[in-house]
């Protein structure tokens, strides 16, 4: 099977470079350069001395051993280094799954979540998460869905779109679901550690043998263009991996390990930044919705840096969406993208001042609609 296109991928590549305000992304405002070196003083000599040699198959040894010390047990046979979490996300999908294994999937759920164990061809499950329930996980709904022969459950708590999470005993309960039956747990855990009225949760991989995490510096830590994300897998599966990146991207730049390396050992200076910043904003957009509640309803994120409110009487959402863009110059993501039409992605992570004028001119446009609904029915 071919893979389907990603129709997230599909509108920010129209319009993630020419936007004036996005409000669409899922990730913290990135750092410049310049204060990253500041930030976890990087020096220059660092720079000078590095050597553009070719780096391991999992990744530099230093790299992997800060990314098993932050978020493992310090064990770095676990841990491999990958361009972005979606790399690792792919390379462990096709060393694992194969055509005709029993997948349960979330749904609203983010596309190489999904995606990739589709065109494998794997039978995929879904397990809704519903606007009327507050998208809380239905845990009586994933046991019907679970039998013998299901060989993966995915999922990516925090959630991405929805910002739902999952306490400490919900995540035990679906470390026991997935070990009742022997499958692979994979837990996206791009937002593990950014979260708002509870702790974060543990890292999964260290609870049960056969589960499987996947991290990033894009989401929480404001270096997505630093391209660098990691899995914590069993040895064995990292193998099968590296058996398929050799086809794929052989390894990463010393240039990015460098980098993410320093960051990762400094990572509470740029977390607690980013972390504050997501507060207030998330605040903000409360209060936004507070205002607009005859427009907007939601659900508040419990963590990350999305939401997944639905708008009132907006009958085509991409074409409310692109007249935000243009002309408002301001850039928020269809529902459509997950395949949830009378929702939007709105991504409040970024600067706040960009924020809050981007929710200013999404409010004049809810207006517009508002009236001229109100107009045709008159």
């Amino acid at each position: 099977m071919k893979i389907a296109q990603a129709p997230l991928e599909n509108w920010l590549r129209e319009y993630y470079f020419t936007n004036e305000i996005d409000i669409s992304g899922s990730g913290v405002e990135d750092f410049s350069m310049a204060e990253l070196r500041q930030l976890i003083g990087l020096k220059q000599e660092e720079f000078d001395q590095l050597i553009f040699h070719d780096s391991p198959s999992l990744g530099s040894p230093g790299l992997r051993k800060a990314i098993a010390q932050r978020w493992g047990d310090g064990d770095i046979s676990r841990v491999m280094a990958t361009n972005g979490s979606s790399e690792a996300i792919f390379l462990v999908m096709n060393a694992l799954l194969k055509p005709g294994d029993e997948v349960i999937v979330l749904d609203p759920g983010y596309h190489s979540l999904v995606h990739i164990a589709e065109s494998i061809g794997c039978q995929l499950k879904r397990w809704p998460l519903r606007f009327e329930q507050q998208f809380a996980p239905d845990f009586e709904e994933l046991k019907s869905l679970i039998t013998q022969n299901t060989r993966m459950i995915i999922v990516n708590f925090p959630h991405n779109p929805t910002g739902v999470s999952v306490s400490l005993e919900q995540q035990t309960e679906l470390i026991n679901l997935a070990a009742g039956v022997g499958a692979y747990l994979a837990w996206d855990a791009a937002f593990i550690e950014l979260t708002y009225d509870k702790p974060s949760l543990p890292e999964v991989s260290l609870l049960y043998d056969k589960a499987i995490s996947f991290g990033t510096l894009s989401k929480a830590y404001g270096l997505p263009g630093l391209r660098v994300g990691w899995c914590f897998a069993p040895p064995d599966v990292l193998e099968d991996c590296i058996h398929l990146r050799d086809y794929i991207s052989l390894a990463l730049s010393p240039l990015v390990e460098l980098v993410a390396q320093r960051a990762i050992e400094n990572g509470d200076c740029l977390l607690n930044i980013r972390q504050q910043q997501a507060y207030t904003n998330r605040e903000i957009l409360a209060e936004w919705v507070e205002i607009n509640q005859d427009f907007v309803e939601w659900v508040k994120p419990q963590g990350g840096v999305t939401a997944f409110p639905r708008f009132r009487g907006i009958s085509d959402i991409e074409a409310f969406c692109h007249h935000l863009i243009n002309p408002y110059g301001v850039l928020l993501l269809p529902g459509t993208c997950f395949h949830h039409p009378n929702h939007v992605r709105l991504g409040f992570g970024g600067s706040t001042a960009n924020l809050q004028v981007g929710l200013s001119r999404l409010s004049k446009l809810l207006s517009i609609y508002h009236s001229n609904t109100q107009l045709t029915h008159i």
